[in-house]
C-alpha cells in the first residue's frame, strides 16, 4: 500500500528495520510494505534509502528499511546512519531482524541498540534453518532476559508476520524500558560514572543521548559522539575522557573499545548458553575461551573444577605464606623485646612498659604477621578475577543456586563477601526482587571475608600444620553450604515467589597483566591493614585497659574486667569445648571487628616470644580449634556489616533476626562438631 493510500485521519505508527547484513531485513521489509517503495538517498550521502508503508485497522505504519549493519560504533556511514536516525528520530518501534543460525553475531547489533534505549521487537528470522542445524532457541527465556518481545519468523514464508505486526501495534504507545546495563567492571563502571556525571552538567548532550551510552561511547572513543561532545563541553570533559581511557588501559592492559566489545560479547555467551542449546558436530570450530569453557564450566565438572582451583588457592597461600608469616612474627617478637628492655632500662612505668608491650605490639602485632596470607589469597584472587574465570564461579554457581529454586545473581555478593561482607551486603541492590535482595543480604555474613582469616591462620598453623590449606578450605566451603541451605529455607518457608531469569556474562579468557594484578591485589588488601592502625588499635587498647582494671588486679586476669566479661559468657561456649574467659572474650570484642579476635589474644596471653601459636596450642585440641574457627565463621556479623545489613533493610527485624540466627547457629554448629567429634573418639 503506498502513500497516496494513507488516509487522513489515520494514526501513523513509524517503525525502523534494522539488522545484519543477509538477516533477511530487505525480505521483511517487502512482506511488510508489499514492495510498495520508495527509494532515494539519505540526506548528504549515497547510501539507499527505502521506505514503505501499510495499514493494519486504524493505523498507518511507516516502514524505514535502516542500511545492514554489524554494530552502531562510527566505522561507516551506515552505522552512523543508522545510530543517527534511532537516536534522533525516535521511531515508535524498532524491529531488530535477526538471523537465528547466527545469533552470537546477530544480538551485538542487540544489545547495543538496547542500550540505547530503543523500544525494539527482535524478529528471530530464518527459524526454521535454525531447528534445520538442531539450533533449539528458548524464545520465552530469550525474551525473558532481553526484557524485550521475540518474535519467531520466516520472512521467505512470510511466518509469523501477523503475530510481528501485532507486536509492534502493541508496543508502539508503550516507553521504551529503562534500565538494561551491562556490568562492565569495577573499573570500567567506575569510569562510565565519571563521565556520567560530567554529561549529566551539559542538558544540550543528556537531552539528546543517552547518558550511560554516551559515557560508554566516549570510552570507546567514537569519533562521531566524541567531536558532539567537542561542540558542546570543555576542555576538562575531553581530558577526563583521556585520563579515563589511559587509566582503563593501563590497568587492564587494552583498550577500552576492546574490553568494552569483550565484555558485550561476554553477556551474549552467557545469553546464549541460558537459552540455546545447540548439537554440535566436531568439524566446528571454538574459540579458545570455548574450548576451556568446554571442560571449565561443564555441567558434571564445573563445580569439581571451582573446588580443586580454590583448594590449589588455599595451598598457594598457606604454604607460600607460612613462612612469611613466622619472620614478621620473629620481628614482632623482636622489636617488643627490644622495646620492653629500652623502657625497662630508663625506668619507664611498669604500666607504660605494658601499654606498648602487651596492648599495642601484643595487640596489633599479632593481627599484622598475617598480611602475608591475606595479600597471597587477593593475589590469587586477582588473578582469577583477571583472567575471566571468576565469572565463570558465577555462572557455575549460578546454575546450582537456580537447581535449589534461588536467584543465580546472588552468588555475586556472595562471591564479593570473601573479601569483605560490607560490599557484598551493599552489592544486592542489582538484586530486582525484594525477597531475593533480602535473602541474599541475610546469607552473605556466612562467607568468609578476610577478616576472618587470620583466626584461621593461627589456628589451622597451630594445630593443623600438615594440612592447613585443606581445614581452612573446609571452612570457607562449609560458609557457603550454610548460606545456600539457609537461603533454602528463607525461601521454602518465608519469601516463596518465582525466580527471575538474568544473564551471567562470560568474558573471554585473558592473560592478567601483572601491574593490573598488583593494583587489585593491593586495592583489596590496604582496607586490612588500614584497619589495623585504627578500629583494632582501638579495640585492642580497650581491651588492655579492661585487662588492668579494677586497679591492683593482676594483668588479664580472670579478676579483671576482661575476665569477668569472659567469664560471664564462657559457660555458654563449655559445651563447643571453648569454654575459657579468653575465648570468650575474644569472640565478644570480635564482634566489633573479627581481626580483634586475634588482638584479643594477644592482649590477654600477654604473649611473648613464644608467640600465639604456643599459647593456642596449650589451650585448644585439633577438635575444639576446629569447632572455635567454624564459631567465628557464623556467629554474629561484624559490627560493619551489622549497621549494611540494616542500612540496606531498613529494618530492625530483619537486623535482629540475622545477628540471632547467625549466633544460634553458630553455637548450635560449634556444639555439633565438637560433641559429635568426641562420639567418634577425636580429640
Amino acid at each position: 500500500m503506498g502513500e497516496i493510500d494513507v488516509l487522513k485521519g489515520k494514526k501513523e505508527i513509524e517503525i525502523a528495520l534494522v539488522g545484519n547484513p543477509n538477516s533477511g531485513k530487505t525480505c521483511l521489509f517487502n512482506d511488510l510494505t508489499g514492495a510498495r517503495q520508495h527509494v532515494g538517498n539519505w540526506p548528504g550521502v549515497t547510501v539507499e534509502k527505502k521506505e514503505g508503508r501499510f495499514e493494519k485497522g486504524d493505523k498507518s505504519i511507516k516502514v524505514i528499511d535502516l542500511p545492514g549493519t554489524y554494530s552502531l560504533g562510527a566505522y561507516s556511514e551506515d552505522e552512523v546512519i543508522a545510530r543517527n536516525y534511532i537516536i534522533n528520530e525516535k521511531p515508535d518501534v524498532v524491529v531488530n531482524v535477526v538471523d537465528s543460525t547466527n545469533l552470537e553475531r546477530n544480538l551485538y547489533l542487540t544489545i547495543q541498540l538496547l542500550e540505547m534505549n530503543a523500544n525494539i521487537v527482535l524478529a528471530l528470522n530464518m527459524i526454521d534453518e535454525a531447528k534445520n542445524k538442531n539450533i533449539n532457541i528458548n524464545i520465552n527465556a530469550l525474551s525473558d532476559f532481553l526484557n524485550i518481545p521475540v518474535i519467531p519468523t520466516i520472512a521467505t514464508r512470510k511466518e509469523g508476520l501477523n503475530e510481528l505486526i501485532d507486536k509492534i501495534l502493541s508496543i508502539s504507545n508503550i516507553k521504551p524500558k529503562d534500565g538494561f546495563i551491562i556490568d562492565y567492571g569495577k573499573e570500567i563502571e567506575e569510569e562510565i560514572k565519571k563521565l556520567t556525571g560530567i554529561i549529566l552538567n551539559y542538558p544540550e548532550i543528556s537531552k539528546r543521548y543517552p547518558v550511560r551510552w554516551t559515557a560508554i561511547k566516549l570510552l570507546e572513543k567514537d569519533s562521531y559522539i566524541f567531536n558532539e561532545i567537542k561542540k558542546t563541553t570543555n576542555l576538562e570533559t575531553l581530558s577526563q575522557v583521556e585520563r579515563s581511557r589511559r587509566y582503563l588501559q593501563e590497568i587492564l592492559g587494552d583498550d577500552p573499545e576492546i574490553l568494552i566489545a569483550d565484555m558485550r560479547y561476554g553477556y551474549i555467551s552467557g545469553l546464549i548458553k541460558e537459552s540455546v542449546r545447540k548439537l554440535q558436530t566436531s568439524e566446528e570450530r571454538y574459540t579458545i575461551s570455548d574450548k576451556i569453557d568446554k571442560f571449565v564450566t561443564n555441567r558434571y565438572l564445573g563445580i569439581p573444577i571451582f573446588l580443586l582451583i580454590m583448594y590449589g588457592l588455599f595451598q598457594f597461600t598457606f604454604k607460600l605464606g607460612a613462612p612469611l608469616t613466622d619472620l614478621i612474627q620473629k620481628f614482632f617478637d623482636f622489636t617488643g623485646s627490644w622495646l620492653s628492655n629500652i623502657l625497662t632500662g630508663i625506668k619507664t612505668p611498669e604500666i607504660i612498659i605494658s601499654f606498648f608491650k602487651d596492648g599495642i605490639i601484643g595487640g596489633v602485632g599479632s593481627v599484622l604477621v598475617f598480611i602475608p596470607p591475606i595479600f597471597l589469597m587477593f593475589f590469587a584472587l586477582s588473578l582469577l578475577e583477571d583472567s575471566g574465570y571468576m565469572a565463570r564461579i558465577a555462572y557455575i554457581m549460578d546454575r546450582l543456586m537456580h537447581s535449589l529454586g534461588l536467584h543465580g545473581k546472588s552468588f555475586i555478593p556472595m562471591l564479593l563477601g570473601f573479601g569483605c561482607n560490607i560490599p557484598g551486603i551493599m552489592a544486592t541492590r542489582t538484586l530486582e526482587n525484594k525477597n531475593d535482595r533480602l535473602i541474599t543480604i541475610l546469607i552473605n555474613p556466612f562467607m568468609s571475608c578476610t577478616a576472618r582469616l587470620p583466626v584461621y591462620v593461627l589456628f589451622a598453623g597451630a594445630l593443623f600444620s600438615k594440612n592447613q590449606g585443606l581445614v581452612i578450605f573446609s571452612i570457607y566451603i562449609l560458609g557457603i553450604v550454610l548460606a545456600i541451605l539457609t537461603a533454602k529455607l528463607l525461601k521454602k518457608f518465608l519469601f516463596r515467589g518465582k525466580t527471575s531469569p538474568f544473564v551471567m556474562e562470560l568474558p573471554p579468557y585473558r592473560i592478567p597483566t601483572l601491574k593490573g594484578v598488583f593494583i587489585h591485589m593491593w586495592e583489596k588488601g590496604e582496607a586490612f591493614v588500614k584497619k589495623a592502625g585504627t578500629i583494632i588499635l582501638g579495640v585492642v587498647i580497650l581491651i588492655w585497659v579492661l585487662s588492668h582494671l579494677p586497679f591492683g588486679v593482676e594483668y588479664a586476669s580472670q579478676s579483671s574486667y576482661i575476665g569477668k566479661i569472659g567469664s560471664f559468657v564462657s559457660p555458654v561456649l563449655k559445651p563447643a569445648g571453648f569454654g575459657t574467659w579468653q575465648a570468650a572474650a575474644s569472640l565478644i570484642f570480635g564482634v566489633l571487628a573479627k581481626e580483634v579476635v586475634i588482638g584479643t589474644f594477644g592482649v590477654v596471653y600477654g604473649v611473648e616470644e613464644t608467640g600465639l601459636a604456643k599459647v593456642i596450642q596449650q589451650n585448644f585440641t585439633p577438635l575444639s580449634a576446629y569447632a572455635f574457627m567454624v564459631m567465628t565463621l557464623i556467629y554474629i556479623p561484624c559490627a560493619a556489616a551489622i549497621g549494611a545489613i540494616k542500612r540496606e533493610t531498613n529494618s530492625w527485624g530483619w537486623t535482629g533476626f540475622s545477628v540471632g540466627y547467625s549466633l544460634i547457629l553458630g553455637w548450635i554448629m560449634a556444639v555439633l562438631i565438637y560433641q559429635g567429634g568426641r562420639l567418634l573418639g577425636i580429640n
